[in-house]
Protein backbone atom coordinates (compact mmCIF):
# COMPACT_ATOMS: atom_id res chain seq x y z
CA UNK A 1 0.00 0.00 0.00
CA UNK A 2 1.47 3.06 -0.98
CA UNK A 3 2.15 6.10 1.33
CA UNK A 4 -0.77 8.89 0.20
CA UNK A 5 0.55 12.06 -1.69
CA UNK A 6 -0.43 14.28 0.70
CA UNK A 7 1.64 12.76 3.40
CA UNK A 8 4.55 12.97 1.56
CA UNK A 9 4.45 16.38 0.01
CA UNK A 10 4.14 17.63 4.02
CA UNK A 11 7.61 15.49 4.73
CA UNK A 12 8.86 17.25 1.94
CA UNK A 13 8.45 20.39 3.07
CA UNK A 14 10.32 19.03 6.11
CA UNK A 15 13.39 19.06 4.90
CA UNK A 16 15.84 21.31 4.83
CA UNK A 17 16.97 23.30 1.59
CA UNK A 18 20.12 23.04 0.34
CA UNK A 19 20.88 26.10 -1.45
CA UNK A 20 23.32 27.84 0.65
CA UNK A 21 20.94 29.83 2.28
CA UNK A 22 20.85 27.99 6.30
CA UNK A 23 24.22 27.72 8.39
CA UNK A 24 25.72 24.96 10.46
CA UNK A 25 23.45 23.14 12.50
CA UNK A 26 20.51 24.43 10.76
CA UNK A 27 19.59 20.91 8.87
CA UNK A 28 19.49 19.42 12.67
CA UNK A 29 21.27 18.69 15.98
CA UNK A 30 20.87 15.00 16.88
CA UNK A 31 21.93 13.47 20.60
CA UNK A 32 21.97 9.86 21.12
CA UNK A 33 22.07 8.87 24.96
CA UNK A 34 23.18 5.32 24.97
CA UNK A 35 26.44 3.83 25.11
CA UNK A 36 27.19 1.35 28.10
CA UNK A 37 30.98 -0.91 28.31
CA UNK A 38 29.10 -3.91 26.22
CA UNK A 39 27.15 -1.82 23.82
CA UNK A 40 28.82 0.70 21.62
CA UNK A 41 27.72 -0.39 18.33
CA UNK A 42 24.08 1.01 18.87
CA UNK A 43 24.51 4.62 19.60
CA UNK A 44 27.22 4.60 16.84
CA UNK A 45 24.71 3.66 14.45
CA UNK A 46 22.03 5.63 15.51
CA UNK A 47 24.18 8.72 15.77
CA UNK A 48 25.52 7.97 12.28
CA UNK A 49 22.72 7.38 10.49
CA UNK A 50 21.34 10.90 11.56
CA UNK A 51 24.26 12.46 9.78
CA UNK A 52 24.27 10.41 6.75
CA UNK A 53 20.51 11.39 6.42
CA UNK A 54 21.56 14.84 6.62
CA UNK A 55 21.96 15.90 10.57
CA UNK A 56 24.32 18.80 10.76
CA UNK A 57 26.30 17.63 13.78
CA UNK A 58 25.49 14.41 15.82
CA UNK A 59 26.06 13.76 19.63
CA UNK A 60 26.88 11.24 21.62
CA UNK A 61 26.21 11.14 25.13
CA UNK A 62 27.76 8.67 26.86
CA UNK A 63 29.80 6.09 29.65
CA UNK A 64 32.97 6.96 30.04
CA UNK A 65 33.43 2.98 28.92
CA UNK A 66 32.14 2.99 25.98
CA UNK A 67 33.45 6.31 24.72
CA UNK A 68 36.71 5.63 23.37
CA UNK A 69 35.29 3.03 20.89
CA UNK A 70 32.54 5.14 19.91
CA UNK A 71 35.16 7.71 18.97
CA UNK A 72 37.53 5.74 17.33
CA UNK A 73 34.66 4.46 15.05
CA UNK A 74 34.12 7.59 13.37
CA UNK A 75 35.49 11.34 13.78
CA UNK A 76 32.77 12.75 12.75
CA UNK A 77 30.64 12.34 15.90
CA UNK A 78 31.08 14.60 18.94
CA UNK A 79 30.97 12.09 22.16
CA UNK A 80 30.29 13.21 25.29
CA UNK A 81 32.00 10.73 28.21
CA UNK A 82 29.83 12.28 31.24
CA UNK A 83 27.46 9.49 32.61
CA UNK A 84 29.68 7.94 35.00
CA UNK A 85 28.87 5.18 37.61
CA UNK A 86 30.30 6.95 40.59
CA UNK A 87 28.50 10.52 39.76
CA UNK A 88 24.96 11.02 40.99
CA UNK A 89 22.62 11.83 37.98
CA UNK A 90 22.42 16.06 39.89
CA UNK A 91 25.94 15.97 39.80
CA UNK A 92 26.09 15.15 36.00
CA UNK A 93 22.60 17.45 35.30
CA UNK A 94 24.71 20.87 35.19
CA UNK A 95 26.78 19.60 32.09
CA UNK A 96 24.05 17.37 30.33
CA UNK A 97 21.65 20.66 30.63
CA UNK A 98 24.14 21.97 28.78
CA UNK A 99 23.99 19.72 25.81
CA UNK A 100 20.61 19.22 25.97
CA UNK A 101 20.40 22.74 24.73
CA UNK A 102 22.52 22.88 21.66
CA UNK A 103 19.97 20.18 20.36
CA UNK A 104 16.90 19.93 18.44
CA UNK A 105 16.47 15.84 19.34
CA UNK A 106 17.26 13.54 21.77
CA UNK A 107 17.32 10.05 21.07
CA UNK A 108 17.37 7.84 24.13
CA UNK A 109 18.13 3.85 24.22
CA UNK A 110 20.59 2.64 22.33
CA UNK A 111 23.27 0.23 23.96
CA UNK A 112 21.93 1.51 27.10
CA UNK A 113 21.82 -1.37 29.19
CA UNK A 114 19.72 -1.71 32.30
CA UNK A 115 22.33 -1.12 34.73
CA UNK A 116 20.93 1.41 37.52
CA UNK A 117 23.37 4.17 37.03
CA UNK A 118 22.31 4.38 33.01
CA UNK A 119 18.32 4.32 33.04
CA UNK A 120 18.66 7.02 36.35
CA UNK A 121 20.74 8.97 33.86
CA UNK A 122 18.13 7.93 31.24
CA UNK A 123 15.17 9.39 33.05
CA UNK A 124 16.82 12.43 34.10
CA UNK A 125 17.38 13.14 31.07
CA UNK A 126 14.05 12.80 29.24
CA UNK A 127 12.60 14.77 32.05
CA UNK A 128 15.22 17.75 31.03
CA UNK A 129 14.36 17.27 27.46
CA UNK A 130 10.57 17.37 28.11
CA UNK A 131 10.78 20.57 30.12
CA UNK A 132 12.59 21.96 27.09
CA UNK A 133 9.83 20.98 24.23
CA UNK A 134 12.60 18.55 22.56
CA UNK A 135 11.27 15.92 20.40
CA UNK A 136 12.34 12.74 21.49
CA UNK A 137 12.75 8.95 20.46
CA UNK A 138 12.59 5.69 22.89
CA UNK A 139 14.48 2.86 21.47
CA UNK A 140 15.57 -0.33 23.22
CA UNK A 141 16.33 -0.03 26.75
CA UNK A 142 14.20 3.35 27.37
CA UNK A 143 11.40 0.76 26.19
CA UNK A 144 11.95 -1.26 29.09
CA UNK A 145 12.10 2.02 31.39
CA UNK A 146 8.93 3.09 30.22
CA UNK A 147 7.82 -0.45 31.34
CA UNK A 148 8.70 0.03 34.58
CA UNK A 149 6.74 3.55 34.64
CA UNK A 150 4.82 4.75 31.83
CA UNK A 151 4.61 8.02 33.96
CA UNK A 152 7.88 8.77 32.26
CA UNK A 153 6.43 9.76 29.12
CA UNK A 154 2.54 9.45 29.36
CA UNK A 155 1.08 12.22 27.52
CA UNK A 156 4.19 13.52 25.91
CA UNK A 157 3.48 13.90 22.03
CA UNK A 158 6.63 14.88 21.25
CA UNK A 159 7.58 11.54 21.42
CA UNK A 160 8.20 8.30 19.11
CA UNK A 161 8.20 5.19 20.49
CA UNK A 162 9.86 2.35 18.30
CA UNK A 163 9.71 -1.05 19.58
CA UNK A 164 10.32 -4.46 17.68
CA UNK A 165 8.03 -7.27 18.18
CA UNK A 166 9.38 -8.60 22.15
CA UNK A 167 9.44 -4.80 23.12
CA UNK A 168 6.05 -4.09 21.63
CA UNK A 169 4.44 -6.95 23.60
CA UNK A 170 6.18 -6.09 26.56
CA UNK A 171 4.80 -2.54 26.51
CA UNK A 172 1.36 -3.87 25.57
CA UNK A 173 1.63 -6.27 28.58
CA UNK A 174 2.48 -3.20 30.84
CA UNK A 175 -0.46 -1.00 29.42
CA UNK A 176 -2.83 -3.91 30.09
CA UNK A 177 -4.16 -4.02 26.57
CA UNK A 178 -6.14 -6.33 25.71
CA UNK A 179 -4.23 -9.60 24.12
CA UNK A 180 -7.18 -10.11 22.14
CA UNK A 181 -7.83 -7.06 20.74
CA UNK A 182 -6.69 -7.05 16.52
CA UNK A 183 -3.62 -7.05 16.20
CA UNK A 184 -4.13 -4.03 13.72
CA UNK A 185 -5.44 -2.27 15.79
CA UNK A 186 -2.93 -2.91 19.27
CA UNK A 187 0.02 0.14 18.47
CA UNK A 188 -3.46 2.77 18.66
CA UNK A 189 -4.66 0.85 21.63
CA UNK A 190 -0.75 1.57 22.78
CA UNK A 191 -0.41 5.63 21.84
CA UNK A 192 -4.26 6.00 23.40
CA UNK A 193 -3.12 4.35 26.87
CA UNK A 194 0.28 6.55 26.48
CA UNK A 195 -1.70 9.63 25.92
CA UNK A 196 -1.32 10.23 22.55
CA UNK A 197 2.69 9.24 22.27
CA UNK A 198 3.35 8.13 19.07
CA UNK A 199 4.16 5.04 18.20
CA UNK A 200 6.32 2.46 15.18
CA UNK A 201 5.71 -0.98 15.74
CA UNK A 202 8.38 -2.60 14.01
CA UNK A 203 7.56 -5.70 11.88
CA UNK A 204 6.97 -7.13 8.46
CA UNK A 205 5.32 -3.70 7.84
CA UNK A 206 5.78 -1.09 10.25
CA UNK A 207 2.32 0.47 11.58
CA UNK A 208 2.43 4.14 12.85
CA UNK A 209 0.14 5.13 15.24
CA UNK A 210 -1.27 8.18 17.21
CA UNK A 211 -4.54 8.47 19.11
CA UNK A 212 -5.22 11.13 21.36
CA UNK A 213 -8.74 11.25 21.65
CA UNK A 214 -8.27 9.68 25.07
CA UNK A 215 -7.66 13.40 26.05
CA UNK A 216 -11.85 14.08 24.59
CA UNK A 217 -13.51 15.09 27.59
CA UNK A 218 -10.72 17.09 28.69
CA UNK A 219 -10.13 19.67 26.55
CA UNK A 220 -7.31 21.14 28.74
CA UNK A 221 -5.63 16.90 28.40
CA UNK A 222 -5.63 17.74 24.61
CA UNK A 223 -3.05 20.17 24.71
CA UNK A 224 -0.04 19.27 22.91
CA UNK A 225 3.10 21.53 23.56
CA UNK A 226 3.10 24.41 20.59
CA UNK A 227 -0.62 25.38 21.90
CA UNK A 228 -2.90 22.99 19.69
CA UNK A 229 -5.77 20.93 21.28
CA UNK A 230 -6.42 19.13 18.15
CA UNK A 231 -7.50 15.60 18.69
CA UNK A 232 -6.13 12.64 16.42
CA UNK A 233 -6.55 9.42 15.52
CA UNK A 234 -4.47 8.01 12.55
CA UNK A 235 -3.02 4.79 11.47
CA UNK A 236 -0.71 4.37 8.67
CA UNK A 237 1.07 1.24 7.77
CA UNK A 238 4.52 1.31 5.64
CA UNK A 239 5.06 -2.18 3.62
CA UNK A 240 7.90 -1.04 1.86
CA UNK A 241 9.89 -3.63 0.66
CA UNK A 242 13.04 -3.68 2.44
CA UNK A 243 16.01 -6.33 2.70
CA UNK A 244 15.49 -10.33 3.57
CA UNK A 245 18.25 -10.15 6.19
CA UNK A 246 17.50 -8.87 9.40
CA UNK A 247 20.34 -7.97 11.94
CA UNK A 248 21.40 -6.20 15.25
CA UNK A 249 21.58 -2.68 14.88
CA UNK A 250 19.04 -1.75 11.70
CA UNK A 251 16.64 -0.62 14.53
CA UNK A 252 19.11 1.88 15.72
CA UNK A 253 19.54 2.90 12.07
CA UNK A 254 15.46 3.54 12.01
CA UNK A 255 16.22 5.55 15.21
CA UNK A 256 18.51 7.83 14.07
CA UNK A 257 16.85 8.14 10.45
CA UNK A 258 13.31 9.64 12.62
CA UNK A 259 15.83 11.30 15.23
CA UNK A 260 16.99 13.77 11.84
CA UNK A 261 13.66 14.28 10.55
CA UNK A 262 12.14 15.31 14.03
CA UNK A 263 15.27 17.51 14.23
CA UNK A 264 14.25 18.91 10.94
CA UNK A 265 10.72 19.21 12.41
CA UNK A 266 11.94 20.92 15.55
CA UNK A 267 13.59 23.78 12.44
CA UNK A 268 10.53 23.78 10.45
CA UNK A 269 8.71 24.75 13.83
CA UNK A 270 11.15 27.39 14.38
CA UNK A 271 10.95 28.85 10.55
CA UNK A 272 14.02 28.30 9.62
CA UNK A 273 12.64 27.08 6.37
CA UNK A 274 9.75 30.05 5.93
CA UNK A 275 6.88 28.00 5.84
CA UNK A 276 4.79 27.07 8.76
CA UNK A 277 1.58 25.22 7.19
CA UNK A 278 1.72 22.11 8.79
CA UNK A 279 0.59 21.68 12.63
CA UNK A 280 3.22 20.92 15.12
CA UNK A 281 1.55 18.12 16.20
CA UNK A 282 1.39 16.23 12.51
CA UNK A 283 5.52 16.60 12.72
CA UNK A 284 5.94 13.13 14.83
CA UNK A 285 3.65 11.32 12.19
CA UNK A 286 6.01 12.46 9.35
CA UNK A 287 9.14 11.52 10.79
CA UNK A 288 7.63 8.01 11.71
CA UNK A 289 6.84 7.82 8.11
CA UNK A 290 9.49 9.19 6.50
CA UNK A 291 12.20 6.90 8.94
CA UNK A 292 10.39 3.95 7.97
CA UNK A 293 10.43 4.57 4.39
CA UNK A 294 14.42 5.54 4.14
CA UNK A 295 15.27 2.57 6.76
CA UNK A 296 13.35 0.05 4.76
CA UNK A 297 14.91 0.81 1.27
CA UNK A 298 18.44 1.64 2.57
CA UNK A 299 18.28 -2.00 3.91
CA UNK A 300 17.05 -3.04 0.07
CA UNK A 301 19.31 -1.65 -1.57
CA UNK A 302 21.95 -3.00 1.06
CA UNK A 303 21.18 -6.54 0.51
CA UNK A 304 20.87 -6.14 -2.65
CA UNK A 305 24.98 -5.53 -2.90
CA UNK A 306 25.67 -8.11 -0.26
CA UNK A 307 23.15 -10.61 0.19
CA UNK A 308 23.52 -12.68 3.19
CA UNK A 309 27.12 -11.14 4.26
CA UNK A 310 25.05 -7.89 5.03
CA UNK A 311 26.04 -6.66 8.18
CA UNK A 312 24.17 -3.42 10.14
CA UNK A 313 26.93 -0.69 8.41
CA UNK A 314 26.44 -1.61 5.08
CA UNK A 315 23.30 0.15 5.40
CA UNK A 316 24.91 3.77 6.20
CA UNK A 317 25.84 4.59 2.45
CA UNK A 318 22.39 3.83 1.58
CA UNK A 319 20.65 6.28 3.44
CA UNK A 320 21.14 9.08 0.94
CA UNK A 321 20.41 7.27 -2.05
CA UNK A 322 17.27 5.40 -0.09
CA UNK A 323 16.31 9.61 0.46
CA UNK A 324 16.67 10.32 -2.97
CA UNK A 325 14.52 7.10 -4.33
CA UNK A 326 11.62 8.25 -1.99
CA UNK A 327 11.70 11.83 -2.27
CA UNK A 328 13.58 12.31 -5.66
CA UNK A 329 16.65 14.09 -6.76
CA UNK A 330 15.86 17.69 -6.57
CA UNK A 331 15.10 17.13 -2.77
CA UNK A 332 18.44 15.50 -2.45
CA UNK A 333 20.19 18.42 -3.99
CA UNK A 334 18.33 21.49 -3.61
CA UNK A 335 17.11 24.29 -6.13
CA UNK A 336 20.56 24.49 -7.47
CA UNK A 337 21.18 20.73 -8.29
CA UNK A 338 24.06 18.84 -8.52
CA UNK A 339 27.78 20.72 -8.26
Amino acid sequence: MPVPKPIIEQLRKLIPPLNGTLHKGQSGRVGVLGGAQDYTGAPFFAAMSALRLGADLSHVICSPTAAGAIKSYSPDLIVHPILREELSPEKVRPELDSILSRLHVLILGPGLGREDYMQSYTRMALSMACAQGMFVVLDADALWMVNQDISVIKGYRRAILTPNVIEFIRLSEALSIDSDAPADKKAGLVSKALGGVTIVQKGAKDIIAVDTTGDAADPEKSKVQGGEKELIKEQIEIDIKGGYKRCGGQGDILSGVVGTMLAWGKCYEGGAFGDNTIPVSRIPTLAAVGGCMVTRTASRFAFKKQGRALVTQDMLPELGNAFSEIFGEDAQYGDKGKL
